[in-house]
């Protein structure tokens, strides 16, 4: 795969790009965090995602020290080229940091 396309993403001035982790099989939004060129390239040659910690500054191997990884089966970026999409096999269940399956558990009502 040429790396081209990672090089046309709209990174933001940090050199970052939002990506979503949505559930392979049930298209559950688990998580949202940031992703840099080297993050993409890591995610992609070892089949498990990696982000860019904004409050560590530093490259994040989702599930490295709680056993959580996220495997990837597929990725995608929107029409604009400022968002990714990784779809994912998340091991144990649990995305978020609180334990919780999914980031996105409080709701607002409406």
């Amino acid at each position: 795969m040429t790396d081209n396309w990672i090089e046309n993403l709209k990174y933001d001035v940090q050199g970052l790009i939002p990506a979503i982790a949505q559930d392979h099989q049930d298209g559950t939004i688990l998580m949202m965090a940031w992703m840099n060129r080297q993050a993409l390239e890591l995610t992609i040659s070892t089949g498990e995602v990696h982000y860019w910690s904004r409050s560590r500054q530093e490259l994040w191997h989702k599930g490295a020290t709680s056993g959580h990884i996220q495997k990837l089966k597929k990725l995608y970026y929107d029409c604009d080229r400022d968002v990714i999409l990784v779809k994912i096999e998340q091991v144990g269940d649990v995305a978020c940091h609180t334990g919780a399956r999914s980031c996105f558990f409080t709701e607002v009502p409406v």
